[in-house]
């Protein structure tokens, strides 16, 4: 798909090309969706119909610079070539067994997996809430059998302001009553603690902790990156104290914050790693637990699994996926863009922009209440052809795919520059 060739094109003259939809408009679509599709969802009003790279095409034919990836689901861009083709020699051959037999996929790409992170073994799913689900019941059967926790008292201890998900289990210590309200009872066995908070967690570590899990970069709350050492002194408190460290890097990891695993950029190695959106290549949901032999080596046969996880095409499209990051290229490529994306923040900054974090290609950027919403700056994005999506409050987050170039990147800021200029 060529990219248009002014920041004003995204949301030009229709081409009418490829929308698969007849004469049916994005008005059209989206109206038809309301009546049948459940309300959890606000999306942008755009509908998309094709994409390659970093950019999408509405069903009209305006074309948009993605500058979100699908929370890092997308971190190798729309349509990799190289996932694509995996994909789709896998879908000629074999695409499902359920793990009542085995298949010629799963070995391979579990063995590349523990590599790529530095761990032993590999529990794989399919979405990312199943991984944080996957991992509390491994955490509390380690508990149980390893540590010696009395039945039934295992505890985990998370950070406010989290996001792992969505299910009744996770929704149960999350801090946002938007997530929370109206769906008790809540799963008791979990103790929150202020995040970045070395002290508060100490404090709330006892005889009956199975793990520490936390997300080291939160990235619903705004992309908020603890201070330096803040991992590190997790792993040696959770060490220390005989617990485990879980580290959710669903959205933090592969790639995205210009090394393979956030927890990197200091070096730790936690006891359990969770991925998720960008294994799958954006081509079929895949998430996996990793972690050391003594810990998953606690499940037996029937105390867990999923019809779908380790499925060959999920195994085939995870393999395409570790092979791009066992280059190091787009580790590589997240860092240098990384410098254009802070850097063109700062300059921002007092001009609209009241603050912002970044890591890699990773950002949640304050704008002024005065502008708009954050919902209000991402409708005004996507009128001038840049894709984006709030978070709380006036507060956007930035994830656009590792596979974006450098002016690119500068047109989506200057675009944001232009939107920013026309609020104040």
């Amino acid at each position: 798909m060529t990219a248009p060739t002014s920041t004003t094109t995204g949301a030009g003259a229709s081409t009418g090309a490829g929308t698969g939809t007849g004469a049916r408009t994005s008005a059209d679509l989206i109206r038809a969706e309301e009546p049948v599709l459940a309300h959890n969802y606000h999306p942008l009003p755009v509908v998309v119909a094709r994409a390659e790279g970093a950019w999408v095409e509405d069903v009209e034919g305006r074309r948009y610079l993605d500058m979100l990836a699908g929370y890092s689901a997308l971190n190798f861009g729309h349509r990799h070539p190289a996932l694509i083709e995996a994909a789709h020699r896998q879908l000629d051959r074999l695409t499902l067994t359920s793990r009542a037999f085995h298949n010629d996929r799963l070995a391979q790409f579990a063995t590349s997996l523990a590599e790529l992170t530095g761990q032993d073994m590999v529990l794989p799913m399919n979405t990312g809430a199943e991984a944080v689900e996957s991992a509390v019941k491994v955490a509390r059967k380690w508990a149980y059998d390893v540590k010696g926790v009395p039945a039934d008292r295992a505890t985990i201890v998370v950070a406010a302001d989290n996001f792992h998900g969505r299910t009744t289990t996770i929704v149960s210590f999350s801090t946002d009553e938007t997530a929370r309200a109206g769906f008790g009872p809540f799963t008791p066995g979990f103790r929150i603690v202020p995040y970045n908070d070395l002290a508060a967690l100490e404090e709330a570590i006892d005889e009956t902790t199975a793990a520490v899990l936390l997300e080291p970069i939160q990235g619903e709350a705004g992309v908020l990156i603890p201070d330096d050492g803040y991992l590190t002194g997790v792993r040696e408190l959770t060490r220390r104290t005989g617990c485990l460290f879980i580290a959710d890097e669903i959205q933090s990891g592969l790639g995205r914050t210009g090394r393979t695993l956030a927890v990197d950029h200091e070096g730790v190695v936690p006891d359990m790693v969770l991925l998720g959106k960008a294994l799958g290549g954006g081509i079929v949901p895949v998430s996996a637990v990793v972690a050391r032999r003594e810990v998953l080596g606690v499940l037996r046969p029937g105390e867990h699994g999923s019809t779908f996880g380790g499925n060959p095409l999920a195994a085939a499209v995870g393999q395409a996926v570790v092979e791009l990051l066992e280059t190091g290229e787009f580790q590589r490529r997240a860092a240098e863009s990384g410098v254009v994306l802070r850097d063109g923040l700062t300059g921002l900054v007092g001009r609209g922009v009241v603050g912002f974090r970044s890591r890699g290609l990773w950002a949640g950027v304050d704008i002024d209440p005065a502008i708009g919403t954050g919902r209000e700056i991402s409708e005004r994005l996507m009128r001038e052809g840049i894709l984006v999506k709030d978070t709380h409050g006036s507060t956007i987050r930035l994830a656009p795919p590792l596979t974006i170039g450098a002016e690119e990147l500068r047109t989506a800021l200057g675009v944001l520059e232009k939107v920013l200029a026309q609020g104040t």
